[in-house]
C-alpha cells in the first residue's frame, strides 16, 4: 500500500512537509517552518503529524526556510535517517538553519530580558547545537538527473526546478510489490527567463503531480519592466535625498537584485555615487556559496562570470558585523539598503524600516511575495503606522511593490511545466487557499484534470 500525507503548505503557503509511506517505509519530503502571522507560526510547535523517529529518508527540494526550517525540531524528536539533496542546498541549507536557530536564541534572550513581570518565557524552537546536529545527517550529494534508491521500493530523480540555486523537484518512482506508481514533487518552480539560473525542467511522466500553487492565479510582470520600475525608484529617491530599503531573501533574491544593481550602474541607469549596502550575514554567505555552484547557472549568466564579477560595483559594502548595520543608519541619503528578511518578519531589515519608514524622502521597495500577517503585508497593503520592536511607526516613507521579480512561476509557467501529459491526479499544495490554490484548480479541471487539495495531516491512499 502506498500512502501519500500532506504536513505542511495544506490550503496554505508554507510549512511545506509531505510523507509517502510504501513497504511500511516512511520518506519525507521537505520539513519546512510555517511563516506568517504570530497564529501561523505558533504551528511550528505543533506535533508533526508523524513521528520523527519513524522517517527513514528526507529529500529535500531547496534551501528556504518554509522548506529545511523544521529539521533540525525533527532531528531533536528522533529522526536518524539521511537527507539527500543537491550540493547546493546542502551548503544553503546549513547558513539557513544555523541562522534560524542564532534568530530564535536572540529573540528568547530578548524576550527574558524584556520580561517585567516574571512570566514564563518561550524557549526556542531549537538551538544552534541542534542545526549543527542536523547537518550530521546529510549526505550524499545528488546531482540533477541522478536517480538514487531511496528506501525499498522507492528510487528519486531529482530534477532542476530553476527556483533557487540548487533548487529541485522530485521524481518518485514507487513499487509496493503489487503495483507501481510515480509520484512528482514540483518542490517550488522558478520563474523563467531569469538570469542567473536556468529555467525549471519541464515535468516528466508522472501518475501523481503534487504542485505548488503560490502565484495560480494570476501573471508576472515581465522582468525588464520590473527592473525599469526598481531603477525609477531608486532614481527618484535619490533626487529627494532618500535611502531606498530593499527588504530581500537571501536566497537567489538578493543575489538577482545585486545583479541588476550591478548593470544599472554600470550603464547609467542608477546614479554613479549610490552606495549599495548587502547587510545580511546570510546573503553574504548565500553569494560566496552562489560562486561555488556554476553547474546551476544559466549558461548566458555562466559567459559573464568569464569576463568578470557580475555581482561587483563602485559603493558596493558587505555589512556582516553588528555596528556596521547600526551605522548605515546614520546615513541620510544616497544609500541602497538590501536587508533580511523579505518579509519583514526578523532580521535587520526592521531596524532599516525603524529609520527611514517615516521619512517622506525614503523608499521601501518590495521585490518578494509577502504573507498574509507579516510586517511586510501590513505595509503593503497601505497601513498607515505599523509596529516595529514595540514601536509604532508612521508610514511615510514612498511603498513600492514591484512583482515581476518573484522566483516562483506564475500561472502560465505552471501550466506550461505541468504540460498536457495525463495524469491520475494533481494535489494542489503551497499557495493561498483562496487566491492561487483554488484558482489553479478551476483552470486544470476546465482541461479536464483530477485535482485535490490535500487537507493537513489528511492519509490519502495512491491507487
Amino acid at each position: 500500500m502506498i500512502i501519500y500525507s500532506c504536513h505542511g503548505a495544506a490550503k496554505q503557503v508554507t510549512g511545506s512537509c509531505h510523507l509517502v509511506t510504501c513497504n511500511e517505509r516512511r520518506v519525507l519530503i521537505d520539513c519546512g517552518m510555517f511563516q506568517g502571522s504570530e497564529e501561523v507560526e505558533r504551528a511550528n510547535a505543533e506535533p508533526f503529524g508523524f513521528d520523527p523517529a519513524g522517517i527513514d529518508v528526507l529529500l529535500l527540494t531547496h534551501a528556504h526556510l518554509d522548506h529545511c526550517g523544521r529539521i533540525p525540531l525533527l532531528v531533536r524528536q528522533g529522526f536518524r535517517g539521511r537527507i539527500l539533496a543537491t550540493a547546493a542546498t546542502r551548503e544553503l541549507a546549513r547558513v539557513v538553519m544555523l541562522d534560524a536557530a542564532g534568530l530564535q536564541e536572540e529573540d528568547a534572550r530578548r524576550a527574558q530580558r524584556n520580561n517585567r513581570r516574571g512570566e514564563a518565557v518561550a524557549a526556542p524552537l531549537y538551538t544552534l547545537d541542534d542545526a549543527l546536529h542536523a547537518l550530521d545527517f546529510f549526505g550524499p550529494d545528488v546531482g540533477y538527473g541522478d536517480t538514487v534508491p531511496v528506501v525499498d521500493g522507492v528510487t528519486a530523480c531529482f530534477l532542476d526546478a530553476g527556483h533557487i540555486l540548487g533548487s529541485a523537484s522530485v521524481l518518485l518512482e514507487l513499487d509496493d510489490g503489487q503495483q507501481r506508481r510515480s509520484m512528482l514533487f514540483s518542490g517550488d518552480l522558478g520563474n523563467p527567463g531569469r538570469p542567473l539560473l536556468r529555467d525549471p525542467t519541464p515535468a516528466p511522466a508522472a501518475d501523481y503531480v503534487v504542485m505548488e500553487s503560490t502565484y495560480g492565479d494570476r501573471p508576472h510582470r515581465s522582468v525588464p519592466d520590473s527592473v525599469d520600475e526598481m531603477y525609477q525608484a531608486i532614481r527618484e529617491t535619490v533626487t529627494r535625498r532618500g535611502n531606498v530599503v530593499i527588504p530581500t531573501f537571501a536566497l537567489e533574491r538578493t543575489q538577482e537584485i545585486l545583479y541588476y544593481l550591478h548593470r544599472g550602474i554600470r550603464d547609467g541607469a542608477i546614479p554613479q555615487h549610490v552606495r549599495v549596502f548587502l547587510d545580511s550575514p546570510m546573503a553574504i554567505s548565500a553569494t560566496e556559496i552562489f560562486r561555488r555552484h556554476p553547474e546551476c547557472f544559466d549558461q548566458n549568466f555562466l559567459d559573464e562570470l568569464r569576463h568578470g564579477d557580475p555581482f561587483a560595483m563602485p559603493g558596493l559594502h558587505f555589512t556582516r558585523e553588528t555596528s556596521e548595520s547600526m551605522a548605515i543608519n546614520s546615513i541620510d541619503d544616497g544609500a541602497v539598503i538590501l536587508a533580511g528578511s523579505g518579509m519583514c518578519n526578523g532580521g535587520r531589515v526592521r531596524h532599516h524600516l525603524k529609520h527611514n519608514l517615516w521619512r517622506e524622502r525614503s523608499s521601501v521597495v518590495f521585490v518578494g511575495y509577502a504573507a498574509e500577517g507579516t510586517l511586510a503585508r501590513r505595509i503593503i497593503d497601505g497601513a498607515a503606522s505599523v509596529r516595529v520592536f514595540n514601536e509604532e511607526i508612521p508610514v511615510r516613507a514612498q511603498v513600492w511593490t514591484i512583482n515581476g521579480f518573484s522566483a516562483h512561476a506564475d500561472q502560465p509557467s505552471l501550466l506550461a511545466w505541468l504540460g498536457d501529459a495525463p495524469r491520475r491526479k494533481v494535489f494542489l499544495v503551497h499557495g493561498e487557499y483562496g487566491r492561487g490554490m483554488q484558482a489553479m484548480q478551476e483552470v486544470l479541471t476546465a482541461r479536464g484534470v483530477a485535482v485535490q487539495l490535500p487537507g493537513l495531516h489528511e492519509p490519502i491512499k495512491i491507487d
